[in-house]
Protein backbone atom coordinates (compact mmCIF):
# COMPACT_ATOMS: atom_id res chain seq x y z
CA UNK A 1 0.00 0.00 0.00
CA UNK A 2 2.31 2.80 -1.12
CA UNK A 3 1.58 6.27 -1.84
CA UNK A 4 -0.29 6.86 1.47
CA UNK A 5 1.38 7.94 5.11
CA UNK A 6 1.88 5.58 7.93
CA UNK A 7 -1.11 6.96 9.94
CA UNK A 8 -3.34 6.25 7.02
CA UNK A 9 -2.37 2.68 6.41
CA UNK A 10 -2.73 2.04 9.91
CA UNK A 11 -6.18 3.80 9.71
CA UNK A 12 -6.95 1.00 6.82
CA UNK A 13 -5.85 -1.85 9.13
CA UNK A 14 -7.97 -0.93 12.14
CA UNK A 15 -10.68 -0.57 9.58
CA UNK A 16 -9.96 -4.33 8.13
CA UNK A 17 -10.14 -5.89 11.54
CA UNK A 18 -13.76 -4.35 11.88
CA UNK A 19 -15.05 -5.57 9.10
CA UNK A 20 -13.31 -8.97 9.42
CA UNK A 21 -14.73 -9.28 12.58
CA UNK A 22 -18.25 -8.18 11.29
CA UNK A 23 -18.32 -10.23 8.40
CA UNK A 24 -17.25 -13.59 10.60
CA UNK A 25 -20.17 -13.23 13.15
CA UNK A 26 -22.53 -13.53 10.12
CA UNK A 27 -21.71 -16.76 9.80
CA UNK A 28 -20.05 -17.89 13.08
CA UNK A 29 -23.73 -18.85 14.87
CA UNK A 30 -24.37 -21.81 11.93
CA UNK A 31 -22.70 -24.67 13.17
CA UNK A 32 -23.10 -23.63 16.70
CA UNK A 33 -27.01 -23.45 16.55
CA UNK A 34 -27.36 -26.99 17.30
CA UNK A 35 -25.90 -26.20 20.91
CA UNK A 36 -27.70 -23.33 21.64
CA UNK A 37 -30.99 -24.82 20.68
CA UNK A 38 -30.28 -27.57 23.63
CA UNK A 39 -29.17 -25.20 25.81
CA UNK A 40 -32.05 -23.02 25.66
CA UNK A 41 -35.02 -25.65 24.73
CA UNK A 42 -35.91 -23.55 21.07
CA UNK A 43 -37.06 -25.15 18.39
CA UNK A 44 -35.14 -24.77 14.63
CA UNK A 45 -37.35 -22.00 13.60
CA UNK A 46 -36.89 -19.77 16.40
CA UNK A 47 -33.02 -20.72 16.85
CA UNK A 48 -32.70 -19.50 12.64
CA UNK A 49 -33.40 -15.74 13.89
CA UNK A 50 -29.89 -15.96 15.37
CA UNK A 51 -28.60 -15.97 12.37
CA UNK A 52 -31.68 -13.93 10.68
CA UNK A 53 -31.47 -11.39 13.37
CA UNK A 54 -28.15 -10.03 12.81
CA UNK A 55 -29.07 -10.35 8.65
CA UNK A 56 -31.83 -8.52 9.02
CA UNK A 57 -30.65 -5.43 11.41
CA UNK A 58 -27.79 -5.57 9.67
CA UNK A 59 -29.45 -4.91 6.13
CA UNK A 60 -31.71 -2.33 7.79
CA UNK A 61 -28.18 -0.32 8.79
CA UNK A 62 -26.97 -0.08 5.43
CA UNK A 63 -28.95 2.50 3.73
CA UNK A 64 -28.43 4.52 7.01
CA UNK A 65 -24.86 4.65 6.68
CA UNK A 66 -24.55 6.69 3.41
CA UNK A 67 -25.96 9.77 5.75
CA UNK A 68 -23.91 8.67 8.49
CA UNK A 69 -20.50 8.42 7.01
CA UNK A 70 -21.06 12.07 5.67
CA UNK A 71 -23.12 13.74 8.73
CA UNK A 72 -19.50 12.16 11.49
CA UNK A 73 -16.10 12.19 11.38
CA UNK A 74 -14.23 8.42 10.43
CA UNK A 75 -13.15 8.42 14.39
CA UNK A 76 -15.90 9.45 15.68
CA UNK A 77 -18.41 6.73 13.95
CA UNK A 78 -15.81 4.09 14.32
CA UNK A 79 -15.49 4.55 17.88
CA UNK A 80 -18.92 4.55 18.18
CA UNK A 81 -19.86 1.33 15.75
CA UNK A 82 -17.21 -0.75 17.36
CA UNK A 83 -18.48 0.36 21.04
CA UNK A 84 -21.74 -0.99 20.12
CA UNK A 85 -20.53 -4.19 18.46
CA UNK A 86 -18.70 -5.00 21.74
CA UNK A 87 -21.59 -4.04 23.94
CA UNK A 88 -23.76 -6.66 22.15
CA UNK A 89 -21.35 -9.29 21.78
CA UNK A 90 -20.77 -9.38 25.45
CA UNK A 91 -24.71 -9.26 26.71
CA UNK A 92 -24.55 -12.24 23.65
CA UNK A 93 -21.73 -13.73 25.36
CA UNK A 94 -23.29 -13.69 28.82
CA UNK A 95 -27.22 -13.73 27.56
CA UNK A 96 -29.18 -15.85 30.70
CA UNK A 97 -31.81 -16.39 28.44
CA UNK A 98 -32.37 -16.98 24.64
CA UNK A 99 -34.41 -13.85 24.26
CA UNK A 100 -31.37 -11.73 25.78
CA UNK A 101 -28.55 -13.43 23.70
CA UNK A 102 -31.37 -12.23 20.44
CA UNK A 103 -30.65 -8.67 22.18
CA UNK A 104 -27.04 -8.70 22.20
CA UNK A 105 -27.09 -10.06 18.10
CA UNK A 106 -29.14 -7.28 17.20
CA UNK A 107 -26.62 -4.87 19.39
CA UNK A 108 -24.18 -6.69 17.52
CA UNK A 109 -25.67 -5.78 13.75
CA UNK A 110 -26.23 -2.16 14.84
CA UNK A 111 -22.54 -1.72 14.84
CA UNK A 112 -21.51 -4.47 12.77
CA UNK A 113 -23.55 -2.86 9.90
CA UNK A 114 -21.18 0.26 9.35
CA UNK A 115 -17.91 -1.00 8.97
CA UNK A 116 -18.51 -2.52 5.25
CA UNK A 117 -19.49 0.75 3.79
CA UNK A 118 -16.83 2.71 5.86
CA UNK A 119 -14.01 0.69 4.74
CA UNK A 120 -15.13 1.04 0.95
CA UNK A 121 -15.77 5.11 0.98
CA UNK A 122 -12.16 5.08 2.81
CA UNK A 123 -10.40 3.36 0.17
CA UNK A 124 -12.19 5.44 -2.43
CA UNK A 125 -10.86 8.75 -0.80
CA UNK A 126 -7.11 7.07 0.24
CA UNK A 127 -6.52 5.50 -3.48
CA UNK A 128 -6.11 6.87 -7.02
CA UNK A 129 -8.33 4.65 -9.15
CA UNK A 130 -5.20 2.88 -10.76
CA UNK A 131 -4.57 1.95 -7.19
CA UNK A 132 -7.76 0.87 -5.68
CA UNK A 133 -7.88 -2.83 -6.95
CA UNK A 134 -4.96 -3.51 -4.58
CA UNK A 135 -6.07 -1.93 -1.71
CA UNK A 136 -9.78 -3.20 -2.18
CA UNK A 137 -8.03 -6.79 -2.39
CA UNK A 138 -6.42 -6.59 0.72
CA UNK A 139 -9.64 -5.51 2.14
CA UNK A 140 -11.42 -8.90 0.12
CA UNK A 141 -9.17 -10.87 2.45
CA UNK A 142 -11.43 -10.24 5.37
CA UNK A 143 -14.70 -10.25 3.39
CA UNK A 144 -14.17 -13.24 1.55
CA UNK A 145 -12.07 -15.18 4.73
CA UNK A 146 -14.01 -14.15 7.45
CA UNK A 147 -17.67 -15.89 6.39
CA UNK A 148 -16.00 -18.83 4.61
CA UNK A 149 -13.77 -19.45 8.15
CA UNK A 150 -16.78 -18.79 10.57
CA UNK A 151 -18.31 -22.56 10.32
CA UNK A 152 -14.54 -24.13 10.66
CA UNK A 153 -13.87 -22.19 13.45
CA UNK A 154 -17.36 -22.25 15.24
CA UNK A 155 -17.28 -26.16 15.02
CA UNK A 156 -13.50 -26.22 16.64
CA UNK A 157 -15.59 -23.95 19.20
CA UNK A 158 -18.14 -25.96 20.01
CA UNK A 159 -16.66 -29.24 19.73
CA UNK A 160 -14.41 -28.50 22.43
CA UNK A 161 -15.97 -25.71 24.70
CA UNK A 162 -18.93 -23.40 25.78
CA UNK A 163 -20.69 -21.34 22.41
CA UNK A 164 -20.39 -18.51 24.95
CA UNK A 165 -16.93 -18.62 23.81
CA UNK A 166 -17.89 -17.42 20.13
CA UNK A 167 -18.55 -14.42 21.70
CA UNK A 168 -15.88 -14.00 24.89
CA UNK A 169 -12.98 -15.33 23.08
CA UNK A 170 -13.65 -12.92 20.24
CA UNK A 171 -14.46 -9.58 22.85
CA UNK A 172 -10.94 -9.32 23.46
CA UNK A 173 -9.79 -8.64 19.67
CA UNK A 174 -12.86 -5.89 19.66
CA UNK A 175 -10.92 -4.30 22.69
CA UNK A 176 -7.43 -4.35 21.54
CA UNK A 177 -9.28 -3.09 17.55
CA UNK A 178 -10.78 -0.28 19.61
CA UNK A 179 -8.05 0.68 22.15
CA UNK A 180 -6.30 1.54 18.75
CA UNK A 181 -8.54 3.21 17.10
CA UNK A 182 -8.78 5.27 19.80
CA UNK A 183 -4.72 6.26 19.57
CA UNK A 184 -4.11 5.76 16.24
CA UNK A 185 -7.60 6.17 13.57
CA UNK A 186 -7.36 9.70 11.65
CA UNK A 187 -10.52 10.90 9.85
CA UNK A 188 -10.17 10.67 5.71
CA UNK A 189 -13.33 12.55 3.63
CA UNK A 190 -15.25 15.60 4.20
CA UNK A 191 -17.86 16.02 6.91
CA UNK A 192 -20.88 17.15 5.59
CA UNK A 193 -23.53 18.50 8.27
CA UNK A 194 -26.30 17.06 6.25
CA UNK A 195 -30.00 17.28 7.51
CA UNK A 196 -31.40 14.19 8.92
CA UNK A 197 -34.42 12.66 6.10
CA UNK A 198 -36.18 10.60 8.71
CA UNK A 199 -39.23 9.58 6.18
CA UNK A 200 -36.35 7.84 4.23
CA UNK A 201 -35.22 5.83 7.43
CA UNK A 202 -38.55 5.02 8.06
CA UNK A 203 -39.35 3.45 4.64
CA UNK A 204 -35.74 2.08 4.10
CA UNK A 205 -35.94 0.29 7.54
CA UNK A 206 -39.87 -0.95 7.30
CA UNK A 207 -39.09 -1.63 3.59
CA UNK A 208 -36.10 -3.45 3.67
CA UNK A 209 -36.22 -5.39 6.98
CA UNK A 210 -40.14 -7.01 5.81
CA UNK A 211 -38.42 -7.80 2.53
CA UNK A 212 -35.07 -9.60 4.56
CA UNK A 213 -38.08 -10.74 7.32
CA UNK A 214 -39.97 -12.48 4.11
CA UNK A 215 -36.65 -14.24 2.57
CA UNK A 216 -35.82 -15.60 5.83
CA UNK A 217 -39.23 -17.41 6.63
CA UNK A 218 -38.66 -19.65 3.36
CA UNK A 219 -37.31 -21.91 5.70
CA UNK A 220 -39.33 -24.79 4.27
CA UNK A 221 -39.71 -23.68 0.87
CA UNK A 222 -43.11 -22.66 0.92
CA UNK A 223 -44.04 -19.80 -0.49
CA UNK A 224 -47.58 -19.69 0.22
CA UNK A 225 -47.40 -19.20 3.67
CA UNK A 226 -48.69 -15.22 4.41
CA UNK A 227 -45.38 -14.99 6.56
CA UNK A 228 -43.49 -15.13 3.65
CA UNK A 229 -45.09 -14.19 0.04
CA UNK A 230 -47.06 -11.08 2.56
CA UNK A 231 -43.68 -9.96 4.24
CA UNK A 232 -42.17 -10.02 0.80
CA UNK A 233 -45.03 -7.62 -0.94
CA UNK A 234 -45.13 -5.64 1.71
CA UNK A 235 -41.62 -5.13 1.60
CA UNK A 236 -41.36 -4.62 -2.07
CA UNK A 237 -44.08 -1.96 -1.81
CA UNK A 238 -42.55 0.02 1.04
CA UNK A 239 -39.23 -0.30 -0.59
CA UNK A 240 -40.94 1.36 -3.62
CA UNK A 241 -42.44 4.01 -2.11
CA UNK A 242 -38.84 4.45 -0.25
CA UNK A 243 -37.19 4.75 -3.57
CA UNK A 244 -40.15 7.31 -5.10
CA UNK A 245 -39.34 9.04 -2.30
CA UNK A 246 -35.82 9.08 -2.33
CA UNK A 247 -35.73 10.43 -6.11
CA UNK A 248 -38.24 13.00 -5.07
CA UNK A 249 -36.39 14.48 -2.20
CA UNK A 250 -34.59 17.80 -1.76
CA UNK A 251 -31.73 16.09 0.32
CA UNK A 252 -32.15 11.95 0.51
CA UNK A 253 -30.88 9.70 2.87
CA UNK A 254 -29.91 7.79 0.15
CA UNK A 255 -28.67 9.36 -3.28
CA UNK A 256 -29.91 7.27 -6.15
CA UNK A 257 -28.32 8.97 -8.77
CA UNK A 258 -25.50 6.43 -8.72
CA UNK A 259 -27.54 3.89 -10.61
CA UNK A 260 -27.31 6.29 -13.99
CA UNK A 261 -23.62 5.99 -13.95
CA UNK A 262 -23.06 2.59 -16.24
CA UNK A 263 -20.34 0.24 -15.17
CA UNK A 264 -22.00 0.51 -11.43
CA UNK A 265 -25.26 -0.81 -12.31
CA UNK A 266 -23.78 -3.53 -14.79
CA UNK A 267 -21.71 -3.73 -11.72
CA UNK A 268 -24.69 -4.48 -9.03
CA UNK A 269 -26.84 -6.38 -11.28
CA UNK A 270 -23.50 -8.43 -12.00
CA UNK A 271 -23.29 -9.14 -8.27
CA UNK A 272 -27.14 -10.06 -7.69
CA UNK A 273 -27.07 -12.53 -9.97
CA UNK A 274 -23.71 -13.96 -8.57
CA UNK A 275 -24.93 -13.54 -4.66
CA UNK A 276 -28.14 -15.63 -5.81
CA UNK A 277 -26.06 -18.36 -6.92
CA UNK A 278 -23.41 -18.37 -4.32
CA UNK A 279 -25.41 -17.58 -0.84
CA UNK A 280 -27.76 -19.98 -2.05
CA UNK A 281 -25.19 -22.79 -3.58
CA UNK A 282 -22.86 -22.21 -0.32
CA UNK A 283 -26.12 -24.15 1.92
CA UNK A 284 -25.96 -26.71 -0.07
CA UNK A 285 -22.85 -28.40 0.55
CA UNK A 286 -23.36 -28.84 4.82
CA UNK A 287 -26.83 -30.07 3.83
CA UNK A 288 -25.45 -32.58 1.65
CA UNK A 289 -22.33 -33.34 4.06
CA UNK A 290 -24.53 -33.39 7.29
CA UNK A 291 -28.21 -34.72 6.62
CA UNK A 292 -27.42 -36.76 3.15
CA UNK A 293 -23.53 -38.05 4.16
CA UNK A 294 -24.10 -37.98 8.08
CA UNK A 295 -20.69 -35.79 8.85
CA UNK A 296 -20.05 -33.97 11.59
CA UNK A 297 -20.43 -30.47 11.59
CA UNK A 298 -16.55 -30.09 12.34
CA UNK A 299 -15.91 -32.50 9.10
CA UNK A 300 -18.50 -30.26 7.40
CA UNK A 301 -16.18 -27.16 8.45
CA UNK A 302 -12.80 -28.93 7.38
CA UNK A 303 -14.73 -29.55 4.23
CA UNK A 304 -14.66 -25.83 4.08
CA UNK A 305 -11.00 -24.63 4.99
CA UNK A 306 -9.64 -25.05 2.14
CA UNK A 307 -11.22 -23.13 0.17
CA UNK A 308 -11.10 -20.01 2.65
CA UNK A 309 -7.32 -20.41 2.92
CA UNK A 310 -7.35 -20.11 -1.03
CA UNK A 311 -9.40 -16.64 -0.33
CA UNK A 312 -6.99 -15.12 2.21
CA UNK A 313 -3.87 -15.82 0.17
CA UNK A 314 -5.17 -14.68 -3.51
CA UNK A 315 -6.98 -12.24 -2.30
CA UNK A 316 -4.59 -9.06 -2.77
CA UNK A 317 -3.53 -10.98 -5.23
CA UNK A 318 -6.60 -10.06 -7.65
CA UNK A 319 -6.82 -6.70 -6.42
CA UNK A 320 -3.09 -6.20 -8.30
CA UNK A 321 -4.70 -7.83 -11.17
CA UNK A 322 -7.52 -5.64 -11.30
CA UNK A 323 -5.08 -2.64 -11.08
CA UNK A 324 -3.23 -4.23 -13.97
CA UNK A 325 -6.38 -5.83 -16.38
CA UNK A 326 -9.73 -4.46 -15.47
CA UNK A 327 -12.76 -6.28 -14.53
CA UNK A 328 -14.10 -6.98 -18.34
CA UNK A 329 -10.87 -9.24 -18.29
CA UNK A 330 -10.48 -10.76 -14.46
CA UNK A 331 -14.74 -11.19 -13.96
CA UNK A 332 -15.44 -13.67 -16.73
CA UNK A 333 -12.12 -15.90 -16.02
CA UNK A 334 -13.16 -15.92 -12.59
CA UNK A 335 -16.98 -16.83 -12.92
CA UNK A 336 -15.73 -19.07 -15.65
CA UNK A 337 -13.74 -21.16 -12.77
CA UNK A 338 -16.55 -20.77 -10.31
CA UNK A 339 -18.57 -22.67 -12.86
CA UNK A 340 -16.74 -25.41 -13.09
CA UNK A 341 -16.31 -26.30 -8.82
CA UNK A 342 -20.09 -25.43 -9.25
CA UNK A 343 -20.52 -28.58 -11.47
CA UNK A 344 -18.32 -30.62 -9.41
CA UNK A 345 -20.78 -30.15 -6.47
CA UNK A 346 -23.65 -30.68 -8.63
CA UNK A 347 -22.08 -34.29 -9.59
CA UNK A 348 -21.77 -35.67 -5.84
CA UNK A 349 -23.11 -38.92 -5.15
CA UNK A 350 -23.76 -41.34 -1.94
CA UNK A 351 -20.61 -42.42 -2.40
CA UNK A 352 -18.43 -39.69 -3.52
CA UNK A 353 -14.58 -39.38 -2.26
CA UNK A 354 -14.40 -36.48 0.44
CA UNK A 355 -11.56 -34.97 -1.38
CA UNK A 356 -14.02 -34.11 -4.43
CA UNK A 357 -16.40 -31.68 -2.48
CA UNK A 358 -13.47 -30.18 -0.81
CA UNK A 359 -11.73 -29.64 -4.98
CA UNK A 360 -15.00 -28.42 -5.67
CA UNK A 361 -15.50 -25.38 -3.08
CA UNK A 362 -12.37 -24.87 -3.18
CA UNK A 363 -12.58 -24.10 -6.80
CA UNK A 364 -15.55 -22.22 -6.67
CA UNK A 365 -13.68 -20.15 -3.73
CA UNK A 366 -10.56 -19.51 -6.12
CA UNK A 367 -12.78 -18.29 -9.09
CA UNK A 368 -15.07 -15.90 -6.58
CA UNK A 369 -11.78 -14.40 -5.34
CA UNK A 370 -11.01 -13.47 -8.78
CA UNK A 371 -14.73 -12.06 -9.42
CA UNK A 372 -16.27 -10.33 -6.25
CA UNK A 373 -13.49 -7.46 -5.22
CA UNK A 374 -13.01 -6.76 -8.71
CA UNK A 375 -16.36 -6.29 -9.63
CA UNK A 376 -17.35 -4.12 -6.32
CA UNK A 377 -14.31 -1.95 -7.34
CA UNK A 378 -15.67 -1.37 -10.70
CA UNK A 379 -18.45 -0.62 -9.46
CA UNK A 380 -17.02 2.31 -7.05
CA UNK A 381 -14.61 3.03 -9.58
CA UNK A 382 -16.95 4.18 -12.34
CA UNK A 383 -19.11 6.79 -9.70
CA UNK A 384 -17.45 10.42 -8.47
CA UNK A 385 -15.77 10.46 -5.20
CA UNK A 386 -18.79 12.62 -3.81
CA UNK A 387 -21.50 9.81 -4.44
CA UNK A 388 -19.27 7.05 -2.95
CA UNK A 389 -21.14 6.95 0.05
CA UNK A 390 -24.41 6.60 -1.36
CA UNK A 391 -22.57 3.74 -3.85
CA UNK A 392 -21.38 1.95 -0.88
CA UNK A 393 -24.52 1.57 0.87
CA UNK A 394 -26.66 1.11 -2.41
CA UNK A 395 -24.07 -2.09 -3.56
CA UNK A 396 -23.66 -3.94 -0.26
CA UNK A 397 -27.83 -3.54 0.55
CA UNK A 398 -28.64 -4.86 -3.16
CA UNK A 399 -26.44 -7.94 -2.43
CA UNK A 400 -27.89 -7.97 0.82
CA UNK A 401 -31.29 -8.08 -0.26
CA UNK A 402 -29.87 -10.79 -3.36
CA UNK A 403 -28.41 -13.04 -0.84
CA UNK A 404 -31.39 -13.51 1.10
CA UNK A 405 -33.33 -14.09 -2.10
CA UNK A 406 -31.01 -16.26 -3.62
CA UNK A 407 -30.49 -18.62 -0.35
CA UNK A 408 -34.61 -18.61 -0.20
CA UNK A 409 -35.36 -19.79 -3.99
CA UNK A 410 -32.60 -22.36 -3.84
CA UNK A 411 -33.98 -23.71 -0.29
CA UNK A 412 -37.17 -23.65 -2.40
CA UNK A 413 -35.68 -25.71 -5.52
CA UNK A 414 -34.09 -28.23 -2.83
CA UNK A 415 -37.18 -29.00 -0.83
CA UNK A 416 -39.61 -28.90 -4.13
CA UNK A 417 -37.51 -31.67 -5.64
CA UNK A 418 -37.20 -33.34 -2.54
CA UNK A 419 -40.33 -33.44 -1.76
CA UNK A 420 -41.35 -34.83 -4.73
CA UNK A 421 -38.72 -37.97 -4.97
CA UNK A 422 -40.10 -38.51 -1.75
CA UNK A 423 -43.88 -38.86 -2.57
CA UNK A 424 -42.21 -41.02 -5.89
CA UNK A 425 -41.01 -43.80 -3.19
CA UNK A 426 -37.33 -42.13 -3.14
CA UNK A 427 -35.65 -42.93 0.34
CA UNK A 428 -35.39 -39.81 2.38
CA UNK A 429 -31.39 -39.31 1.81
CA UNK A 430 -31.72 -39.66 -1.87
CA UNK A 431 -34.36 -37.69 -2.43
CA UNK A 432 -32.31 -34.65 -0.62
CA UNK A 433 -29.44 -35.59 -2.69
CA UNK A 434 -31.76 -34.94 -5.79
CA UNK A 435 -32.58 -31.48 -4.96
CA UNK A 436 -29.08 -30.93 -4.06
CA UNK A 437 -27.80 -31.47 -7.32
CA UNK A 438 -30.71 -29.35 -8.97
CA UNK A 439 -30.22 -26.75 -6.77
CA UNK A 440 -26.65 -26.92 -7.40
CA UNK A 441 -27.13 -27.13 -10.95
CA UNK A 442 -29.28 -23.52 -10.73
CA UNK A 443 -26.55 -21.85 -8.93
CA UNK A 444 -24.20 -22.80 -12.20
CA UNK A 445 -26.36 -21.64 -14.83
CA UNK A 446 -26.63 -18.49 -12.49
CA UNK A 447 -22.99 -18.13 -12.94
CA UNK A 448 -22.92 -18.52 -16.49
CA UNK A 449 -25.84 -15.82 -16.77
CA UNK A 450 -23.36 -13.21 -14.88
CA UNK A 451 -20.36 -14.44 -16.57
CA UNK A 452 -22.32 -13.43 -20.03
CA UNK A 453 -23.50 -10.28 -18.19
CA UNK A 454 -19.76 -8.82 -17.95
CA UNK A 455 -19.84 -8.34 -21.77
CA UNK A 456 -21.94 -5.62 -20.56
CA UNK A 457 -19.05 -3.81 -18.86
CA UNK A 458 -17.54 -0.54 -20.75
CA UNK A 459 -13.68 -0.51 -20.85
CA UNK A 460 -12.84 1.70 -17.94
CA UNK A 461 -11.01 5.15 -18.50
CA UNK A 462 -7.35 5.43 -17.49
Amino acid sequence: MQGITRRERGTLYILMAGVFLSFLNQTLMNTALPSIMHEFNISTSLGQWMTNGYMLVNGVMVPLTAFLIQRFKTRDLYLAAMAIFLLGTLVAGFAPNYGVLILGRMVQAIGGGVFGPLMNVVVMNLFASDRRGAAMGMIGLALNFAPTIGPTLSGTIVSYTSWRWLFLGIAPFMIVDLIFAIFNLENIGDQQFLKFEFLGVVLSSIGLGTLLYGFSNVGNGDWSNPNVWGFILMGLLITGAFIFQQTHTKVPLLNLKVFVYHNFWVSVLINVVLMTALYGGALMLPLYLQSVRGFSPMISGMVLMPGAIITALLSPTSGKLYDQYGARVLAPIGLIITFFGTVILATLSMHTPIWVPVLGQFIRQLGLVLVSMPIQTEAFNAVPLALMPDASASFTTVRQVSASFGTATLITIYSLVSLQKEQAGMVTHLAQLSGIHVAFWTAAILVLISAAMTLLLRKRKV
